[in-house]
């Protein structure tokens, strides 16, 4: 599983524990402690910083969005997106792409119904920029 990185896939990841260090007041993360807890099925929101073009010009633009956990590989948790980019990033970026992500990038822990997240993990994951 690799990294994403703007000039192959259109997008990176933020640290949500910087974007809180810079803001504790007013950009709250989850403990450390759950956010190195999650277990298959649950949901976990990423904060996306999108390459895209504007007037042919190249913008970043960060949106915030959900992925349900598939599985972790050592200390690397592996999700599937889950949300639907408002931002255009070409194929790397949609629903069941397999995104890579430490408890460094997650703003925010859910608890999807059991028959959603099963349904996201049972369908056939999406390799980034296929």
């Amino acid at each position: 599983m690799r990294w994403p990185e703007y000039e192959r896939d259109g997008f990176e990841l933020l640290s949500a524990e910087e974007r809180h260090a810079a803001h504790p007041d007013t950009f709250w993360i989850p403990t450390l402690q759950v956010r190195s807890s999650l277990q298959r099925g649950q949901a976990a929101k990423l904060l996306f910083d999108i390459l895209f073009q504007e007037n042919g010009r190249p913008m970043l633009g960060t949106e915030r969005m959900w992925v349900i956990v598939s599985r972790q590989e050592g200390n690397v948790y592996v999700g599937v997106l889950d949300s639907t980019p408002h931002t255009a990033c070409g194929d790397s970026l949609r629903p069941g792409v397999e995104v890579p992500f430490l408890p460094e990038h997650v703003c925010d822990v859910g608890d999807p119904p059991k028959e959603h997240s099963n349904w996201r993990l049972e369908q056939p994951a999406v390799q980034r920029g296929s």
